[in-house]
């Protein structure tokens, strides 16, 4: 017998569900309904943004009806409670980078009145149908889906009361930065007036960035008795010039774990990469020869697929079938795939171009603004 599907893997995403059925004031005669229709696969295109859920869930009629969920968001002082409860402990940050929601950081936010899992009145449900329940069978269904995003993501629950990942993280940098600027100490004798009425000296222009990364001097450490090895030290400062080089030519001055890794991985050892990690050796490498081709924007969009706006992917089509190329067009969350080529639409805004090989699907340029802008390497001698 196949086991009966259930929603909620983490003990988050079933927080969200136990939530939706012990104290978030919905219909209960309708949910068991909306978990039937979850269960089923009626609801599709569903799209998490800020305070709000959409998606669309087929009833009894061949149109499938048309669900928004609103969720209760909060405001300036709720976020600065909630930010304060994530820095007062370093782990808390580095957690949901990882993909995980502490269970003292949930407790502590609802204490100081800033839960992140829905209460009374939080969640308003709106559904095309004529049913006045409150939620009714379909919107239901979209609340129990919910649960597979906040599984995949815990920053889902930070999105759907107003922020998102990038928009938290940003925060807590600025916060780190201001307690940093705080605590510095003026230099001994030097009055505030003293400091304040001192010249600026002007920042010195930087340089041309190199052509290629410099290298760094022979080092004579590790010294005598330290367990660091050498080879390690020097590729470290191999990686450390590279790096410079790239923020000389503009490159991206803070990076996530994963982009970190990719980039090393570009001329690094991806087998002890990938060990030490805890990747596949093979993943890393896709990583890599994304980031190589296509920066932080074609690594995102290879790892990650989203349901962008439907008139966006609809005209995107519209522009692909017209084109000269062989095959049908299929469209799939952010994805357009005719033959051996796929755009894929990142969340940046920029359409990426990916062709088929042996590792799968990776792309191969940097995103443009316009779907068949990404099309102008595709050889004129592989169109019909």
């Amino acid at each position: 017998m196949t086991p009966r599907r259930t929603f909620g893997g983490t003990w988050w995403g079933r927080a969200w569900v136990e939530a939706l059925e012990g104290r978030a004031e919905l219909d209960p005669n309708r949910l068991p309904r909306g978990r039937t229709y979850a269960r089923k696969g009626r609801v599709s295109a569903l799209d998490v943004t800020s305070g709000e859920v959409r998606a669309f869930v087929q009833g009894s009629r061949s149109v499938p009806y048309r669900v928004k969920i609103r969720t209760a968001v909060f405001g300036d002082e709720q976020w600065s409670a909630l930010l304060d409860i994530i820095g007062r402990r370093a782990g808390h940050a580095a957690a949901l980078l990882d993909g995980e929601l502490p269970p003292e950081l949930a407790e502590d936010a609802r204490e100081a009145g800033v839960d992140l899992l829905p209460g009374p009145g939080d969640l308003k449900p709106r559904c095309s149908c004529p049913d006045t329940a409150d939620p009714c069978k379909h919107s239901a269904a979209v609340c129990y889906l919910v649960a597979d995003e906040v599984d995949a993501d815990p920053f889902v629950l930070f999105l759907l009361r107003g922020r998102g990942r990038e928009a938290v993280l940003s925060e807590l940098r600025a916060r780190r930065a201001r307690t940093t600027v705080v605590e510095e100490r003026v230099e001994p004798g030097l009055s505030p007036e003293d400091a304040f009425a001192r010249a600026v000296a002007p920042l010195p222009r930087l340089p041309a960035p190199p052509a290629e990364p410099g290298q760094p001097v022979t080092l004579d450490l590790p010294p005598p008795g330290v367990s660091l090895r050498p080879d390690v030290l020097a590729g470290l400062a191999a990686d450390a010039a590279a790096r410079a080089r790239d923020l000389l030519r503009g490159g991206p001055l803070e990076l996530t774990a994963e982009e970190d890794l990719a980039r090393r991985a570009v001329h690094g050892d991806v087998t002890r990469l990938a060990r030490a990690a805890g990747l596949p050796a093979g993943e890393l490498r896709r990583w890599a020869t994304a980031w190589q081709a296509a920066g932080r924007g074609g690594l995102a969009v290879l790892r990650e697929s989203w349901q962008p706006p439907r008139g966006a992917l609809l005209a995107a089509k519209a522009e692909l079938d017209d084109a000269d190329l062989p095959g049908e067009t299929k469209v799939w969350r952010n994805r357009l795939t005719r033959a051996d080529v796929q755009l894929r639409l990142g969340q940046d805004g920029l359409w990426y171009l990916f062709r088929r090989g042996p590792q799968g699907w990776l792309p191969v340029a940097p995103g443009t603004r316009a779907p068949l802008d990404a099309m102008t390497d595709y050889p004129a001698s592989e169109r019909r």
